[in-house]
Order: C-alpha cells, then sequence, then structure tokens
C-alpha cells in the first residue's frame, strides 16, 4: 500500500520548462514511479519526451490540457491520458481557481 497522506509534497517549480508550479507526493521502487500530482492554476508541465518510458495520468479534479505528439486532449476528472514510450506530451491546468490533481504511474521500462 501506498499512503500519499504520509509522504510530503516537493515542490518542482518550471518542471521540464513548464510554467510555476507543481507539486508531487512520490514513490520509486526502480520499476515504477508513482505519484499523486498537483499542478496550480495556470501551471503546466513542460513539453518532454519519454524516451524509456511510458506515463498513465489519471485525472482526479480540475480542468485541463495535454498535448501529445502535437494531438490536444482536454482533461476532466475519470479521464486518463497515456503517454506511450517514444512519445513527447505536456500538461496544463486550465482552471481558474481549481488545481488540476492527478496520479500517474511512469513504469521504468
Amino acid at each position: 500500500m501506498i499512503s500519499f497522506t504520509e509522504i510530503e509534497p516537493k515542490e518542482l517549480v518550471h518542471f521540464q520548462g513548464g510554467e510555476g508550479s507543481f507539486f508531487a507526493k512520490m514513490t520509486d521502487d526502480g520499476l515504477n514511479r508513482i505519484l499523486h500530482g498537483r499542478l496550480e492554476p495556470g501551471c503546466s508541465i513542460g513539453l518532454h519526451r519519454h524516451e524509456t518510458s511510458s506515463e498513465i495520468i489519471f485525472i482526479l479534479s480540475g480542468r485541463g490540457r495535454a498535448v501529445i505528439d502535437g494531438r490536444e486532449e482536454l482533461l476532466a476528472p475519470g479521464d486518463c491520458h497515456y503517454c506511450k514510450k517514444g512519445s513527447a506530451h505536456t500538461l496544463f491546468c486550465l482552471g481558474e481557481d481549481e488545481p488540476l490533481c492527478f496520479y500517474a504511474v511512469v513504469p521504468q521500462q
């Protein structure tokens, strides 16, 4: 079991060249990186390529936008964004008053 309530959030400023702050409660067992993420309104995770891994992002709350390989996806609670190995993506929080909260899994392939 992973208890994210017991993990201190880490502030990542301009993560992957994005705007503002990304907060992550993260665990990594060498096989998978699993995190609970929060992007504040107006913030983003910059465009980056997954050369050695994929990433699965499940939206918990808020509204967001992902751009993957030049294709835009609007994201809402219950949506799952998938970035396959070799693809490039970015993530934006679209809410003005609400952060974008999500769980993400990055298998170490």
